[in-house]
């Protein structure tokens, strides 16, 4: 993580990460700096998404714009200052007025690394884009529900279960690159977890929602 942090403002990843940099700390040294901007990349877009402040529609704008800078087809500075302004958390904000950096230091990881950190950050943005537009005028009144099996999960794939495919192929790639594996099996695994695992922040967060 040493190496990660030290491409970044003092502790950003930490202050930002609250209870996940736990793990992280924990993780194999390969893996870590790989997790780590990944995880940095998906809070900068979900602090985007998640700006009630600021209309759908310039959030949706802002988020295709950051999409593009990850995946490296657009090369257009982002304004997101007036996102970044609206943030109530100092580290959201530096999150934020930081993106530039943190885009720079992506550049600095090996191809296949930023080919895998890449495709999870694409399908993560599909989602939030998806929820926007689907739940984005909800409200206690009018509750706006997933309508069938399907969606929900083709929803927990595009918000946690992409995460599971992208850790396992990841540390595949990185921890175990010659082992003979099910790596089919592994990777479906690896979706099915996270999905099990949105599931439960779903039944946690019902009343909430």
């Amino acid at each position: 993580m040493s190496a990660l942090n030290q491409m970044l403002p003092p502790n950003l990843l930490k202050r930002v990460s609250r209870s996940f940099y736990l793990t992280l700390r924990f993780l194999p040294g390969a893996v870590r700096p790989q997790i780590g901007l990944a995880y940095l990349l998906a809070r900068m877009t979900d602090t985007i998404a998640d700006t009630e402040l600021v209309p759908i529609e310039r959030r949706l704008e802002s988020l295709e714009s950051l999409r593009g800078r990850i995946a490296g087809t657009s090369l257009s500075p982002l304004v997101i200052g007036d996102l970044a302004a609206q943030q109530g958390l100092p580290a959201e904000r530096e999150l934020l007025e930081k993106s530039e950096l943190i885009l720079d230091v992506l550049e600095k990881f090996p191809k296949d690394d930023r080919v895998l950190i890449r495709q999870v950050l694409n399908t993560i943005t599909s989602g939030q884009a998806l929820d926007l537009k689907r739940f984005g005028a909800a409200n206690a009144q009018k509750v706006i529900a997933l309508q069938n099996d399907a969606e929900l999960n083709d929803y927990t794939y595009l918000v946690a279960g992409c995460v599971g495919e992208f850790w396992t192929k990841i540390c595949r790639a990185r921890l175990f690159p010659t082992d003979s594996l099910d790596e089919v099996g592994l990777v479906a695994n690896g979706v099915r977890f996270g999905q099990g695992l949105q599931m439960v922040n779903i039944l946690r967060d019902l009343q909430g929602d």
